[in-house]
Protein backbone atom coordinates (compact mmCIF):
# COMPACT_ATOMS: atom_id res chain seq x y z
CA UNK A 1 0.00 0.00 0.00
CA UNK A 2 1.38 3.52 -0.80
CA UNK A 3 1.24 6.24 2.15
CA UNK A 4 -2.19 7.39 0.79
CA UNK A 5 -3.92 4.45 0.62
CA UNK A 6 -2.34 3.67 4.47
CA UNK A 7 -3.89 6.97 5.31
CA UNK A 8 -7.04 6.66 3.75
CA UNK A 9 -7.75 3.17 5.56
CA UNK A 10 -6.48 4.44 9.01
CA UNK A 11 -9.32 7.47 8.74
CA UNK A 12 -12.05 4.58 7.48
CA UNK A 13 -11.00 2.65 10.40
CA UNK A 14 -11.22 5.47 12.82
CA UNK A 15 -14.71 6.94 11.37
CA UNK A 16 -15.91 3.11 11.96
CA UNK A 17 -14.41 3.47 15.85
CA UNK A 18 -16.74 6.55 15.85
CA UNK A 19 -19.89 5.08 14.62
CA UNK A 20 -19.03 2.00 17.37
CA UNK A 21 -18.35 4.44 20.30
CA UNK A 22 -22.01 6.43 19.31
CA UNK A 23 -23.51 2.85 18.98
CA UNK A 24 -24.30 2.94 15.85
CA UNK A 25 -21.73 -0.04 14.53
CA UNK A 26 -22.84 -3.34 15.73
CA UNK A 27 -20.15 -5.10 13.57
CA UNK A 28 -17.22 -4.65 10.87
CA UNK A 29 -14.21 -6.34 10.05
CA UNK A 30 -12.46 -7.39 6.63
CA UNK A 31 -13.52 -10.24 4.45
CA UNK A 32 -10.95 -13.23 3.57
CA UNK A 33 -10.82 -14.34 -0.05
CA UNK A 34 -9.31 -13.38 -3.42
CA UNK A 35 -11.13 -10.21 -3.41
CA UNK A 36 -10.71 -7.61 -0.43
CA UNK A 37 -13.73 -6.56 0.73
CA UNK A 38 -15.58 -5.75 4.23
CA UNK A 39 -18.46 -5.48 5.87
CA UNK A 40 -20.03 -3.69 8.54
CA UNK A 41 -23.38 -3.84 10.18
CA UNK A 42 -24.74 -0.79 11.82
CA UNK A 43 -28.08 1.00 13.22
CA UNK A 44 -29.97 3.66 11.29
CA UNK A 45 -33.21 4.89 11.35
CA UNK A 46 -34.47 4.78 7.89
CA UNK A 47 -32.44 4.16 4.40
CA UNK A 48 -32.10 8.35 4.42
CA UNK A 49 -30.00 8.23 7.76
CA UNK A 50 -28.38 5.08 6.55
CA UNK A 51 -27.13 6.49 3.45
CA UNK A 52 -26.22 9.83 5.03
CA UNK A 53 -23.57 7.54 7.34
CA UNK A 54 -22.16 5.54 4.35
CA UNK A 55 -21.66 9.08 2.64
CA UNK A 56 -19.07 9.90 5.26
CA UNK A 57 -16.61 6.28 4.69
CA UNK A 58 -13.37 8.26 4.29
CA UNK A 59 -12.04 5.34 2.22
CA UNK A 60 -14.78 5.52 0.04
CA UNK A 61 -14.55 9.59 -0.59
CA UNK A 62 -10.93 8.70 -1.14
CA UNK A 63 -11.74 6.44 -4.24
CA UNK A 64 -10.45 3.60 -1.83
CA UNK A 65 -13.44 1.82 -1.73
CA UNK A 66 -16.61 1.38 -3.12
CA UNK A 67 -19.41 1.30 -0.58
CA UNK A 68 -22.85 -0.48 -1.07
CA UNK A 69 -25.64 -0.05 0.92
CA UNK A 70 -28.04 -3.18 1.92
CA UNK A 71 -31.20 -3.61 3.79
CA UNK A 72 -30.18 -6.08 6.51
CA UNK A 73 -33.12 -7.99 8.55
CA UNK A 74 -32.35 -10.67 11.15
CA UNK A 75 -33.53 -14.04 10.72
CA UNK A 76 -31.37 -16.44 13.01
CA UNK A 77 -29.22 -15.65 16.25
CA UNK A 78 -27.84 -17.90 18.40
CA UNK A 79 -29.02 -17.32 21.80
CA UNK A 80 -32.20 -16.10 20.56
CA UNK A 81 -35.56 -18.01 20.71
CA UNK A 82 -38.02 -17.60 17.88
Amino acid sequence: MTSEEMAAWSRHFEWLGRLLEEGLLVLAGPTGGAINTGIAIFDAADEESARRTVSQDPAANGGYARGELRPFELGLLRGRDG
